[in-house]
């Protein structure tokens, strides 16, 4: 459906064909938010602060960065964070599933075991995400559980609301799905405790602006290399790919794009090309191609910085919390 992500970031007037959908997507929506709000269907409380980091959008928006920051944030002010995690693109047997460094991403997921490596902190994943905040807490010895994605996860109470929006695409057209890519309306990002806007470009009065900072390239068997520029293959199963070409031209290298559908389960062969130019791809993809490395391929780390103040305001509102609970 790459055509009408396209149409939702462009001016298409013939995406109103699809606005009856769009009215009921909207009260579909509504009406089961309202549910949760009005005591109709019960919502989950944990016994620790509970953050919840997401997007309004559909598409990727530099979330998983974000939560890397933040759970690292959370360790060096010497908490003892957890994560629970949708595991989008992955297949557990079971559910809850701990996540640990050498899991299969197809059982998984790819961000949730990057998150891991990164991180080394606990980590479940469950479509029931109420499950998996308790799974955590039967568990682990965590004080702070952080919620990858869920945004819209109505049944988990949260303490905190982080949501991320893409700089570079904004909120597109501002239609709801499918006339537009929003699975809320924009007014939603002003109920929210904070607003990230990852890189320049789009702004709301009160956001703090995420940069994304590359990290020295290294081997798919985790060896840091340096690569001469020249021309390379960008292997990018994400959802925006663009932003990764752009970066690794900033570089300096000359990118033969090979994109891939978000979450792609990668196979040997899909990075086999007729050119035998180096492949570099991103982070996120290459926890799922570690298992067939080669010498040509290598991936390009992200680290996301965020404001100082930001940092500052998310830990005094955490204080808070633990102080009244």
């Amino acid at each position: 459906m790459k055509w009408l992500e396209q149409a939702w970031y462009g001016r298409f007037p013939w995406l109103i064909i699809f606005l009856p959908l769009e009215w009921l997507f909207c009260y579909l929506a509504g009406r089961r938010r309202l549910d949760f709000q009005q005591g109709k269907k019960p919502v989950w409380h944990a016994p620790v602060p509970l953050i919840v980091v997401g997007n309004i959008s559909v598409g990727g928006a530099g979330k998983t960065p974000l939560v890397v920051r933040i759970v690292e944030l959370l360790q060096q002010s010497g908490y003892k964070p957890g994560v629970v995690s949708r595991g989008y693109g992955g297949q557990a047997d079971n559910y809850p599933c701990q996540v640990a460094i050498d899991s299969d991403p197809n059982q998984t997921g790819d961000e949730p075991l990057l998150i891991v490596q990164r991180c080394g902190c606990p980590l479940v994943v469950d479509p029931d995400r109420a499950r998996g905040c308790q799974h955590l807490l039967d568990n682990y010895h965590v004080d702070i559980i952080v919620s990858d994605d869920g945004l819209q996860h109505y049944r988990l109470h949260r303490d905190i609301e982080i949501a991320v929006v893409d700089g570079q695409r904004g909120l597109g057209n501002t239609h709801r799905l499918p006339v537009g890519p929003l699975r809320e309306p924009p007014e939603r990002l002003q109920e929210v405790d904070f607003v990230i806007t990852n890189g320049d470009g789009w702004h709301c009065p009160g956001s703090h602006r995420m940069s994304l900072r590359v990290a020295p390239l290294q081997m798919l068997s985790g060896e840091r290399v340096e690569l001469p520029l020249g021309k390379i293959n960008a292997v990018a199963g994400i959802g925006n790919p663009q932003r990764f070409y752009r970066t690794l031209a900033s570089l300096g290298y000359e990118v033969i794009p090979q994109p891939f559908a978000d979450h792609h389960c990668f196979k040997a062969e899909d990075l086999v090309f007729e050119n035998n130019f180096p492949v570099i791809m991103t982070e996120k993809d290459a926890v799922k191609c570690r298992a067939f490395a080669a010498d040509n391929r290598y991936y390009l780390p992200i680290n996301a910085e965020l404001p100082k103040n930001f940092e500052h305001q998310l830990l005094s509102r955490l204080s808070e919390l633990l102080q009244c609970s």
